[in-house]
């Protein structure tokens, strides 16, 4: 047995005993004893920023390492202290910090950051927060932002110094009865503004300041309907002249008579400067812009001066017209002023931007392009706003419109959902198909792979979070700033650690390490984790996987004849976190550090965790299998609304979106008493009368899930906290006290005490899933985490049996396993010999892993150039997003727990 090993054994039984008796516990992963570093290099994800709005991420810690009100300093690489705002995330059962949440201001934009412990410096400017009665007020040092607890304005006014920049900032949302029909003669539409009813803060400062907003939508006319449910938080940093809102509704109506026709979010904006010095600007794709004033003064007839025009474009205040050529002064009202201008991103391949003198005027086009940056500006030399939206051509169709902009004030409006496409149509796609009775669906399900009943595909309860950032500012900015602002648009600068330091200190189970090319099969495995990520990278953007709903997601199996994915073919289609290609995206990233690797699976939370699942009525916390649309299939699992799949982001970002979803899934298990799941095959005489007490979750894609809800409510220390300690001990240890432990498959479960029923004879489960949804991930943190004899002992050998022999398994549990993703589960291999040191078990995972019969063979890494489709594209025809999502898992943690029993071959 190794020494590293032997650390490895003793560290999780000196964890949990130190949860026990109140000690700090000293050890934090499968692979090392040692509580990792008590420092941290931090460098920014895609390199330091020219335009930050401010940045805020989370750093892991090993066990013991830090008590829970530790405070840290921040210094940059020139050794000068960084302000920093710090809070815990996350504890060890010793109350240790497990994770930790920080902020730094626009001013840090140093190439990398050390942290450590001590005490942080304080900002020039703290922002600081006043909570009255009727508002709050933010003052960032730069700007005032006040924040009205009731009514339909979200932001009062945004002001800088005594000026206000913008004002009445509200939601916005236009809605018809009708179907969307192009030949349709008449539609009517309704007009919906946001209605405060509460207003948090959750944050207030010195550096980093947040308020959380929630509310309805409500008619502006008739009778006052209220509907779409919203969340907006707004975050503000200090010496910061922006803001960022994070802004998430969730839809509730099952999309029959109810057709959203715009959704937005709308500011006025003060004018104070002459039209000829009131400056529009349109960011497109890369840097370049639209460059415009209301009343431009280029390209007349008779030229004003070459500085005069000069200035305009570079967005300066013009001289004085006294001394301009007076055939141009004497002419000014002469020149049309344009008052409005709009930016439509109907779909990803292009922009038009027209523009109009006003209301009641025809609109003149102006141009077009392929992928809107998604930022403008509307202002002057004396100030004004820029305002933006992330993913803003992926999430099309989008807009961003100024109108009024030839008078005092004008009105922008950054459109999520916008109101040039047809209106949004959220109805289920085929009318039944005759599918009545569960037997018709069954045999249905044989051929297209969907599982359909009526009533269950709707989009009743599933929702959509959107990032927007929004600037104050004394001047038009430069275009080489704007360029800039756009990027901060595109990708919120983010501040993160390094691979070495993640893994050192345990984070998520301590299962990755950092790539490692030095023998010839380890690169061989390398460049197939690559080479399948470029795969997926490459599909999305040929496939144009883009839209409001659609974009983060991926298909699930191709179709080898069209030279297509299975778009349209039933379970085949949106992967819908399927086999877990969250979790290995993420854990991709995590093994590499790459950007890219980042906004791709960033991307993919922000739509799994809120399209895929449901967020409010009976099935609030289970999320849809996979299918043509994301709310479609009947069958609603926890398997889906998977926390495992959440937690990366939440703990590398500190998102507060996220945290919220997380908190909702601690008690996702209450739903095993509105929806049966085995309807479908449930017995006639076996009726279906769910107690409490009593109720039917399985060890394997549920447990999973809701294992690690319970643990991130429990370090957290969330509001629930104890009873989800509980429920995570008392499952662990009923688990294992089955007669066949993990293999028993499944047991009563009680809602109320959070343990299993102990069955009286044993049976041997084959299910091929159980896993595949993220419990090989989640065992590995739990033994991390608790002292649990018992329990790491049945799930050491139940992995050794997983992948054994089928002689071995009847003769060691009276039954055989499933025989599916068996290559895949050898990682669980790698984790019995981190926690032994039994070197058989690493060399059987490096057998099995790639030489198992059903291990995929994704030779050669090489694409074909097809013609003939609808478009030309780069054709690969191995792998599906099952295969390819556990074996890259599977890939990621092998390298690592047993990358030195590499063969030869």
């Amino acid at each position: 047995m190794r020494r590293r090993s032997v650390l490895a054994t003793t560290a999780g039984v000196a964890a949990a005993a130190a949860f026990l008796d109140g000690a700090p516990a000293r050890a934090q992963g499968a692979t090392g004893a040692d509580p990792g570093p008590d420092s941290v290099q931090l460098t920014w994800l895609e390199g330091a920023p020219a335009e930050s709005p401010g940045s805020t991420w989370g750093v892991p810690w090993g066990p013991g390492r830090f008590p829970g009100d530790q405070a840290f300093q921040l210094t940059g690489d020139d050794g000068a202290a960084v302000p920093v705002q710090t809070w815990p995330l996350a504890y060890w059962p010793d109350g240790s910090l497990k994770w930790t949440g920080h902020a730094v201001g626009p001013a840090a934009r140093q190439e990398s950051f050390t942290l450590t412990a001590g005490e942080p410096a304080a900002p020039a400017f703290a922002v600081s927060v006043s909570d009255t009665k009727r508002h709050v007020d933010v003052d960032t040092g730069v700007i005032t932002v006040r924040l009205p607890k009731s009514g339909t304005d979200l932001i009062e006014y945004v002001k800088r110094g005594s000026r206000t920049i913008a004002k009445d900032g509200q939601l916005v949302n236009i809605t018809q009865k009708e179907a969307p029909d192009p030949e349709t003669g008449s539609v009517s539409r309704d007009r919906y503004v946001s209605e405060v009813d509460d207003v948090e803060v959750e944050q207030t400062g010195p550096v980093r300041a947040v308020v959380k907003v929630t509310g309805t939508h409500r008619r502006t006319k008739g009778r006052g309907k209220s509907w779409l449910p919203f969340t907006v938080r707004l975050y503000f940093y200090a010496g910061g002249e922006s803001f960022r809102m994070v802004h998430t509704f969730v839809y509730d109506s099952d999309g029959e008579d109810a057709f959203i026709a715009g959704l937005g979010v709308r500011f006025k904006v003060a004018l104070t400067d002459e039209l000829y010095d009131r400056h529009i600007r349109f960011v497109g794709e890369g840097h370049g812009q639209l460059t415009e004033a209301v009343r431009g003064i280029t390209g007349l007839r008779r030229d004003p001066g070459q500085a005069v025009r000069d200035a305009q474009i570079a967005g300066q205040a013009l001289p004085d017209p006294a001394t301009w050529d007076q055939r141009v002064t004497t002419r000014l009202h002469w020149i049309p002023a344009w008052g409005d201008y709009s930016l439509a991103q109907l779909n990803s391949e292009g922009f038009a931007i027209r523009k109009r003198t006003k209301a009641g005027h025809g609109w003149v086009p102006v141009d077009q392009g392929r992928r809107a940056s998604g930022f403008a500006y509307l202002g002057g030399p004396s100030g004004g706003f820029g305002f933006g939206m992330k993913d803003f051509w992926q999430r099309h169709p989008t807009g961003l419109d100024i109108r009024d902009a030839h008078t005092d004030e004008a009105t922008v409006t950054v459109w999520m959902w916008s109101p040039e496409a047809q209106p949004m149509d959220t109805r289920f796609y085929h009318d039944g198909l005759g599918q009545d009775t569960y037997p018709e669906q069954l045999d249905a399900l044989e051929i297209t792979y969907e599982d359909y009943e009526p009533g269950f595909g709707t989009p009743n309860g599933v929702a959509r979070t959107t990032e927007l950032q929004f600037w104050a500012v004394e001047a038009t900015p430069t275009a080489e700033r704007l360029g800039a602002m756009a990027d901060a648009v595109r990708a919120q600068p983010q501040v993160i650690a390094p691979t070495e330091h993640m893994s050192a200190a345990g984070a998520f189970g301590g299962l990755f390490g950092p790539v490692d090319r030095s023998h010839p099969v380890k690169a061989e495995v390398e460049d197939t984790l690559d080479f399948l990520f470029e795969h997926y990278r490459t599909e999305q953007d040929q496939r144009h996987w883009y839209g409001f709903w659609d974009f983060g997601d991926f298909m699930h199996s191709k179709d080898v004849d069209r030279r297509i994915w299975r778009y349209d073919i039933g379970g085949y289609a949106w992967d819908n976190s399927e086999i877990s290609p969250d979790q290995w995206f993420w854990m991709h990233y995590l093994h590499t550090n790459r950007a890219d690797v980042f906004r791709f699976a960033e991307a993919l939370t922000r739509k799994t965790s809120e399209v895929n699942c449901y967020h409010t009525g009976d099935w609030a916390g289970l999320g849809t299998r996979h299918g043509v649309q994301h709310w479609g299939d009947s069958s609603k699992q926890v398997r889906v609304s998977n926390a495992n799949y959440r937690r990366y982001f939440y703990y590398l970002t500190a998102d507060e979106r996220t945290g919220d979803l997380l908190r909702s899934l601690a008690s996702s298990e209450e739903t095993a008493l509105v929806l049966d799941t085995g309807r479908k095959i449930r017995a006639e005489d076996d009726p279906w009368n769910p107690d409490r007490n009593a109720v039917g979750i399985g060890f394997g894609t549920s447990w999973a899930a809701l294992a690690a809800a319970w643990l991130t409510e429990w370090e957290r220390r969330g509001p629930d906290w104890e009873f989800c300690r509980d429920k995570v001990l008392g499952t662990m240890e009923t688990i294992a006290a089955q007669p066949n432990g993990f293999a028993q498959g499944s047991a009563d479960y009680d809602l109320d005490t959070g343990r299993y029923a102990i069955e009286a004879e044993p049976v041997t489960e084959r299910s091929n899933l159980s896993n595949s949804f993220g419990r090989i991930e989640i065992c590995a943190e739990l033994i991390q985490q608790v002292d649990m004899p018992a329990f790491e002992a049945d799930w050491l050998k139940y992995s050794r049996f997983y992948t054994a022999t089928r002689a071995e398994q009847e003769a060691e549990y009276g039954g055989r396993f499933g025989d599916l993703f068996l290559y895949s589960y050898t990682r669980a291999n790698a984790f019995v010999y981190a926690r032994t040191g039994d070197e058989s078990q690493a060399r059987l995972a490096w057998d099995r892993f790639r030489g198992a019969k059903d291990a995929p063979d994704y030779s050669p890494l090489e694409t074909e150039t097809v013609t003939g489709t609808l478009n030309t594209v780069e054709w690969w025809p191995n792998g599906g997003t099952n295969d390819m999502a556990q074996w890259g898992l599977a890939a990621i943690q092998i390298l690592h727990l047993v990358g030195e029993f590499a063969p030869d071959e």
